[in-house]
């Protein structure tokens, strides 16, 4: 078990980010997601050490934009298909994030390696 350098930030969807997913492509009923569909789907994102609330909230203020633009694109690549005002309002609207100090990587074996993200590899991986 090895203690990283990090805390993490867990985005999950709320119920109008999953509203919006569902107006890309209206369903009827039955076929539209809920919200227990897509709350699997949520992102963690390693972050910097952070030891405040204060420090925290700065942070994630600072990188919000990003993040959003992140969780847009794995439902959506076409920005045309976007809300048309990417803001803080949006980002609060949309998103639920919560916090964890510390980050721990439980696998022994493999080391961590640094890439790139790459829409191939997030395609893989929704298929799995």
């Amino acid at each position: 078990m090895k203690l990283l350098n990090r805390s993490a930030l867990s985005v999950k969807p709320t119920q109008l980010f999953v509203d919006w997913i569902n107006s890309l492509e209206p369903t009827v009923g039955d076929d539209d997601l809920t919200l227990a569909d897509v709350d699997r789907e949520n992102t963690v994102y390693l972050i910097p050490e952070m030891d405040s609330p204060e420090a925290l909230e700065g942070f994630v203020r600072e990188r919000y934009l990003e993040i959003l633009e992140s969780e847009l694109e794995a439902w959506e690549e076409d920005r045309r298909q976007w809300p048309e005002t990417l803001d803080w309002a949006l980002f609060q609207r949309f998103v639920h994030v919560e916090h964890s100090y510390l980050a721990v990587d439980l696998d022994d074996e493999a080391p961590l390696e640094v890439g790139e993200i790459d829409d191939e590899l997030i395609a893989e991986h929704e298929q799995d």
